[in-house]
């Protein structure tokens, strides 16, 4: 029992040990215990941690499950609390409005690994019918990301966000201005009608909105994808993406 008992404390101890070094280094904390009884047990727990150093380990692992499990009941509340805005926003362009399964990308034009990722939302969007996608746009790369997105927002009045996004996000070169607008000129959309509302307040609002949704969900960067209770953060497979939508489809109380 006297063992066990010690054995508890130095676990006890080790975790104390992990989490508060990087605030022990401090002048109180240069100064040894005077009680004699403290320290001899402060000797007890030293030694057998030397002796035993794999309790180290196991109180690591512990604490990264813990952490890992907190993170997760973090993000789950921060959807459901932001459930409306992330799936089923009026203003976001959303392909197949009453699928079951919601999966959101937040992304930027300008995104390398959101052009890496294009091709796998493409094939879902042609193969997994009970999937509702919502594109977020997520300015964050500099002025271009943001007329890139006023002018998707714009094109989605002239009911051609899709054929716009896909002309954008599929470019192989630097983005530009005037290559933007020979995109929306490629595709069918008047120019001219786009750049008056590309202006209009309620563009601002959907950016602005989005940011501030991505600040509450503790999203930085793009691509973000949001899946049912779970977030994939960077250019995942299809593979991991349909697997995550499978998980969904099986456990989602958010969906």
């Amino acid at each position: 029992m006297a063992f066990q008992f010690i054995q508890r404390i130095c676990l006890i101890m080790a975790l104390a040990i992990v989490v508060a070094v990087p605030t022990m280094i401090s002048p109180a904390s240069a100064q040894q215990s005077t009680d004699t009884e403290t320290a001899r047990i402060e000797q007890i727990i030293r030694n057998y941690l030397l002796k035993n150093p794999e309790l180290l380990v196991e109180v690591m692992k512990k604490l990264e499950e813990h952490q890992q499990a907190k993170e997760k009941e973090d993000l789950i509340g921060a959807i459901k609390t932001n459930r409306k805005a992330l799936f089923a926003s009026t203003t976001d362009f959303i392909v197949n409005p009453m699928g079951r399964i919601p999966v959101v990308e937040f992304f930027d034009y300008q995104c390398g690994y959101c052009k890496k990722f294009l091709p796998a939302v493409n094939r879902l969007l042609k193969t997994d019918k009970s999937v509702r996608f919502v594109f977020k746009e997520y300015p964050i790369l500099g002025k271009v990301s943001v007329v890139a997105s006023r002018a998707a927002l714009a094109a989605k009045i002239q009911g051609k966000y899709l054929p716009f996004h896909n002309g954008v996000m599929g470019l192989r070169r630097r983005l530009t201005e005037p290559l933007i607008y020979q995109i929306a000129k490629d595709v069918g959309l008047d120019v001219a009608r786009l750049k008056v509302d590309m202006k209009k307040p309620e563009i601002t609002a959907i950016i602005d909105a989005n940011r501030k949704l991505a600040a509450a969900m503790g999203i930085r960067g793009t691509p973000s994808i949001v899946i049912g209770e779970q977030m994939a953060p960077g250019a995942i497979s299809y593979d991991q993406l349909t697997a995550l939508i499978d998980e969904a489809r099986k456990n989602c109380s958010v969906c």
